[in-house]
């Protein structure tokens, strides 16, 4: 019997293979414990963590460090609170000593409201980090041309927004994200706004390649038990992609055929 296993359909990012298709954040779990748990029962591919933020923490940062290190998962960085590119090229070259690592998440926000990025200067930022030999993943909003032009200028992953960070919602514009699912040739990683196993299900049942979660998974009321949740979701989105979902019909069509059998009877 084949079977569809994440080992035979990894995710892959800049030649780089990760056998999950579920990246977790880092912040606001109520104890290091409780992260700790929620990444040994969901085997995320990466890590975020915000620099700027954990080094506000002063001596509690030293501890979040030996954590990181003690999940034995890549370490995604992020410039979470930048708002200009001087604050974003300096953000990420101080993460890439730190964590000694070239993977940079790109936060460009341009409004402190709505936590939207800064769309006009986002290219810029992706374009000056390629060059200065980082590994892009940009978190944008869902415009197909914005997310075009972030191809053009060399980034081979990009981070798709379903709704504002924190809010939950889920895809709210279905219609965006699938056109940018048929537009845009790279992988696809749907950041924020997922709010439940539901949300990453379906995006991965659309052919999204992956998701990036926080708020949804630290803030409920049994973190490691959303964790789990969560990565079941996406295992099985994903396998509902990769095994060719039904077309929709707009009449009712009987699953048991009934013309030509014993019992049908014509009126």
């Amino acid at each position: 019997m084949n079977t569809l296993s994440p080992q035979d359909d990894p995710l892959v990012l800049y030649g780089e293979t990760f056998h999950s298709r579920l990246l977790l954040g880092t912040s606001r779990y109520p104890s290091p414990a409780v992260l700790q748990e929620a990444v040994a029962v969901s085997q995320p591919a990466m890590l975020t963590a915000s620099l700027r933020r954990q080094t506000a923490q002063g001596d509690n940062a030293q501890g979040f460090w030996q954590l990181l290190k003690q999940a034995r998962v890549p370490v995604l960085p992020n410039t979470a609170g930048c708002h200009s590119l001087q604050e974003v090229i300096t953000t990420a070259e101080m993460a890439r000593e730190v964590f000694e690592t070239d993977w940079i998440k790109l936060e460009l926000i341009g409004d402190d409201y709505t936590l939207q990025p800064d769309t006009l200067h986002l290219p810029e930022a992706a374009d000056r980090l390629l060059r200065a030999g980082f590994k892009v993943l940009p978190y944008t909003t869902d415009d197909l041309v914005l997310c075009q032009r972030l191809v053009d200028v060399g980034c081979q992953a990009i981070m798709p927004w379903a709704a504002p960070i924190g809010t939950g919602k889920g895809p709210i514009n279905p219609y965006a994200l699938q056109t940018l699912r048929e537009r845009v040739h790279v992988p696809l990683i749907v950041d924020a706004g997922l709010g439940r196993p539901s949300h990453a299900c379906q995006v991965l049942e659309w052919g999204f390649d992956a998701v990036l979660l926080n708020t949804a998974v630290a803030l409920a009321l049994n973190p490691v038990a959303m964790a789990q949740a969560f990565a079941d979701a996406v295992r099985a989105g994903r396998g509902a992609y990769r095994a060719g979902a039904m077309t929709e019909q707009d009449l009712a069509q009987p699953s048991t055929p009934v013309l030509g059998t014993p019992f049908w009877h014509q009126p």
